[in-house]
């Protein structure tokens, strides 16, 4: 049996089974989330290959999909289900829900034992997708085998069947797909027929369009089957190309991909081909986008990202929560001193460059505000000192405080902020360097940062006198 065989077999079986189902489109894009799994066959050269039974039930396994398009991490998920008391004796022995149910679709006697096999990819344990129901009887007896996912040890004690509720699950609503004997039977007889007289490929392969093009893709892109890409997003205003392409800078080769109204300009690195760790990528992609900054005098601000992809992934637009509420109340006047709307002022811009990875400006700003009452470094490095310890001391806000610690090393704290933070951003000291570039500082400075913030707004708060409510005056 060739797959397109069994796409218009299912697609035929499955008319029936709601309201709406899937159209030979649907059910094609189910089988090309497959052949993406590796469950089918892949490649428009092995369009002529007969499927084995393993595969023919990967596919059965795929229907259980809401959506086509998850019908191969679906299939994947259940497939290795494993037996509730470990014994399958009625069922050859089989190790997982797949040699079940080929046992199924091989053995007549078994099949026309079947009553119902009941598929369902919901959470059947906290964190744990996946679980199935075979349903069957042996003379005139009614019974059932369940099956569960790999980590769920003691269910697949020999025993744990006698006392397993197959409806007890984590999920409060879970969607089943229920298979019956009729289904078995006539997927087997197709089989059977189709492999009694195998017959060349169907149609003009055209369901293999979007994965040559794909492959051609990659190929273009550089992409290997050890490839694992570093993705990080890029708001800028600097030449960039209008389609994805692969491009080299220096010894190495970034993917460029462009704004679109659900992304934003992003760049790849395929770590694995540049033989990078993802901290020396990213100064890599900081030294490329400082030399496109100085060249098209355009702002490139370097976002985040993720890594581990086999392909590049688009890297959508930044759409961070923000508080609202139902009845907004702000009852707050332009504060009288000039010292406080110059702090609040310092505040927001330093708060801004944290948000928006700008993570130098922000260092300096909030040390500035500081710097309002205290102009001289020993005076603001006593500041400092005696309003650090309530900070680091905070139980109820211990986060980052280890890495901070950890960072200021042999120095103390309130030199380790002044000297490795203030002075080494504001100035090019070659005592107090800072490389905005390399990734171990930029990570250095965010960490610093998260206390400096905390740092500022209790000298606004105290020494200022301004509250933090949005009902009060300010000082």
């Amino acid at each position: 049996m060739l797959a397109k065989q069994l796409s218009y077999i299912l697609t035929e079986l499955c008319r029936s089974s709601d309201v709406t189902t899937d159209t030979p489109s649907d059910m094609e894009q189910r089988f090309e989330s497959l052949r993406g799994y590796g469950r089918l066959p892949r490649g428009r050269e092995n369009r002529g290959q007969a499927l084995t039974n393993e595969q023919i039930v990967a596919a059965v396994l795929g229907l259980v999909a809401t959506l086509p398009g998850w019908a191969g991490h679906v299939a994947t998920i259940i497939a290795q289900l494993k037996p509730v008391g470990g014994r399958t004796d009625n069922f050859g022995g089989a190790a997982t829900l797949t040699h079940a149910l080929v046992y199924v679709l091989t053995d007549k006697t078994m099949r026309n034992s079947i009553v119902s096999v009941r598929l369902s990819v919901a959470e059947s344990g906290t964190n744990s997708h996946g679980f199935a129901t075979i349903i069957y009887e042996q003379a005139n007896v009614r019974r059932q085998l369940s099956f569960v996912r790999d980590e769920a040890l003691s269910l697949r004690q020999p025993g744990a069947e006698a006392s397993f509720d197959a409806e007890q699950r984590n999920a409060p609503v879970s969607r089943e797909l229920v298979f019956n004997q009729r289904f078995f039977a006539r997927l087997a007889q197709e089989i059977d027929k189709a492999r009694a007289h195998p017959m060349p490929p169907i149609d003009d392969g055209s369901e293999y369009d979007k994965e040559d093009a794909e492959n051609e893709r990659r190929l273009r892109l550089g992409v290997t089957p050890s490839s694992r890409f570093l993705n990080i997003g890029v708001d800028n205003q600097v030449t960039w190309p209008r389609e994805e392409m692969l491009i080299e800078f220096d010894n190495y080769k970034f993917v460029l991909m462009p704004k679109t109204k659900e992304h934003v300009q992003s760049i790849h690195v395929d770590l694995h081909a540049n033989r990078l760790s993802v901290d020396t990528a990213m100064t890599v992609i900081n030294r490329f986008l400082s030399l496109l900054t100085w060249c098209d005098d355009q702002y490139a601000v370097v976002q985040d990202g993720w890594s581990g992809n086999p392909v590049p992934v688009p890297v959508s637009r930044r759409n961070l929560a923000f508080a609202t509420t139902h009845q907004w109340v702000f009852n707050r006047d332009i504060p009288t001193s000039h010292e406080v709307q110059r702090a609040l002022a310092l505040y927001r811009e330093a708060r801004n460059a944290e948000q928006n990875f700008m993570i130098s400006y922000a260092v300096l700003n909030y040390y500035k505000i500081i710097e309002i009452h205290h102009e001289l470094g020993s005076n603001s490095r006593k500041w400092v000192t005696d309003n650090l310890p309530p900070i680091l001391g905070d139980l109820n806000n211990q986060e980052d405080i280890s890495r901070f610690i950890e960072a200021c090393g042999a120095e103390k704290p309130e030199t380790y902020i002044y000297k490795a933070c203030r002075v080494a951003v504001a100035h090019a000291s070659r005592a107090q360097p800072s490389d905005p570039d390399e990734s171990t500082e930029l990570r250095r400075l965010h960490n610093a940062a998260q206390i400096m913030r905390r740092l500022a707004r209790r000298f606004i708060s105290h020494d200022l006198g301004v509250s933090d409510s949005p009902f009060v005056t300010c000082g």
